[in-house]
């Protein structure tokens, strides 16, 4: 029997001609964002009339904005969770991303953005790594390379149209998971606003008329379902290329005030966002426990064979390792509550086995360099500072991590994906074939660590040792051998 072709997604065959004003304008493209923030103003605009259109920049050259705007914006999102002890499945049909912007092609449709009179807000999630200052990038670029230098030269187009209106600044609300995200982006264009030589005024546009929010963002997004493709595909009427699926959890904390709340009114609906004076006790809870236990599996449990999360805490022999990095080496060195850093953990646990996320590990290899150093590498510190020996299991991550990125296992391709100079760090330091060089040369990398990690009493030693378990004898063995020495 012949199979009918569906028709692609777009506005014309659904209905939905609607375009609301551009209100946010958004750095990435990716399934986080998509299934996160626009999904939260998705909420406004359908529970509270917020009518905010989503402008979508595309941050870097490689992206997938093409792929949207073939859908005129629109995409399904799934969620899928468990309550009550029963499976449950929420579908959407997201459309508020009403304009789509490659600066790469178009650069100028980036910059007519900035004269919009209906913008308010800026958000972004160019993940750890995006917040960078490149000493390289001049306005004159088209676009420059950095994301804070491509966001100073769209600033300063909107404050010279509108001639320095001090109510035409805009709330920017960085989703980068970086400690004072808002802080660190601030003040990385405030060192393009002296390289450039942007005048004192722009300055004090910036200070006076913009306002920085340090955010905390908590979903897992496991993004387009590519193996249950079918399945999805039978639950809606249309194709659709960009779907993307997410657990039903979402926690938004946003550093700001009552000006804020009212500009962005996430209070009147049944939304878990957060407007508050101080984000830290979240940020540190979350990242340390559930973006630490995350970063710090990819590498051992790709090497062991598991494919995902749920498989990683399924299996005895990965779950139990999982389970001493967050109970054992984790939690004890968080100044928080006790019982709620277990609650929390429990809570995270029971989120990473949600049988209806196939949460891959190789979707969050991205970038483990800067996300070791920024979700793991504090909690590996604080535990030799306070017990005054290194943390057995989170040591021999650091170790999977290094030979992770050699990029070859058992015959096998590894989902390396990092920036390119990292990856040729690696590929030029593996060249050796000498473990002790390896750990020599990358812990004592200090654009990775900012700091040189050799220094650290016992830790080389530790992490050779480690590698020439997992070398010689594999994942499970490796470790078993090394715990005995080390645990």
């Amino acid at each position: 029997m012949e199979t009918k072709t569906k028709q692609l997604l777009n506005r014309n065959f659904i209905g939905k001609e609607q375009q609301y004003p551009i209100k946010v304008l958004q750095f990435g493209e990716g399934n986080f964002l998509r299934a996160f923030v626009d999904y939260a103003f998705y909420r406004l605009n359908n529970e509270l009339s917020f009518n905010a259109g989503i402008a979508v920049v595309q941050p870097l050259e490689g992206g997938m904005v093409d792929l949207i705007e073939k859908q005129d914006g629109l995409y399904t999102l799934f969620l899928n969770g468990i309550k009550n002890k029963q499976p449950i499945q929420d579908i959407y049909l997201i459309d508020n991303i009403v304009k789509c912007v490659n600066p790469y092609k178009n650069f100028q449709d980036y910059l007519e953005i900035a004269k919009a009179d209906s913008l308010e807000f800026v958000i972004s999630n160019t993940t750890e790594a995006g917040i960078e200052f490149i000493d390289s990038d001049i306005p004159d670029m088209k676009p420059p390379k950095s994301f804070p230098a491509k966001l100073a030269v769209f600033l300063y187009e909107r404050y010279c149209f509108f001639k320095g209106d001090i109510s035409k600044g805009l709330a920017i609300i960085p989703c980068e998971l970086i400690n004072y995200n808002a802080d660190t982006l601030k003040k990385v264009l405030l060192q393009y606003c002296d390289l450039w030589n942007l005048e004192a005024d722009f300055r004090n546009w910036l200070n006076e008329a913009c306002t920085f929010h340090n955010t905390l963002v908590d979903r897992i997004v496991p993004g387009y379902p590519r193996n249950e493709i079918e399945e999805y595909n039978s639950k809606i009427d249309y194709q659709d290329n960009i779907l993307v699926t997410a657990e039903p959890f979402f926690l938004w904390v946003i550093e700001g005030d009552d000006k804020l709340k009212e500009k962005i009114p996430f209070h009147k609906i049944d939304l878990d966002v957060k407007i508050v004076k101080d984000m830290q006790p979240y940020r540190t809870r979350k990242v340390r426990i559930l973006n630490g236990a995350h970063t710090a599996m990819v590498p051992f449990s790709i090497m062991y064979g598991n494919e995902t999360v749920r498989e990683t805490l399924d299996d005895t022999f990965t779950g139990d390792f999982v389970s001493n990095v967050i109970f054992n080496e984790i939690n004890p060195v968080l100044e928080l509550d006790s019982e709620e850093k277990k609650q929390f953990a429990e809570e995270v646990l029971d989120r990473f086995r949600n049988p209806f996320i196939k949460h891959l590990l190789s979707d969050i290899a991205l970038n483990s360099i800067s996300k070791f150093k920024v979700r793991v590498l504090p909690t590996v510190l604080e535990y030799i500072k306070i017990n005054q020996k290194l943390p057995t299991y989170l040591t021999f991550s650091l170790a999977c991590l290094i030979r992770f990125y050699k990029k070859e296992w058992n015959g096998s391709q590894l989902p390396v994906k990092d920036t390119q100079d990292i990856v040729d760090f690696f590929d030029q330091t593996w060249k050796s074939g000498n473990v002790n060089e390896v750990v020599s040369k990358t812990l004592g990398n200090t654009e990775f660590w900012e700091q040189d990690l050799n220094q650290i009493e016992g830790l080389t030693e530790a992490i050779e040792f480690a590698l020439q378990q997992i070398e010689t004898n594999g994942i499970t063995e490796g470790f078993t051998n090394y715990k005995a020495k080390y645990l």
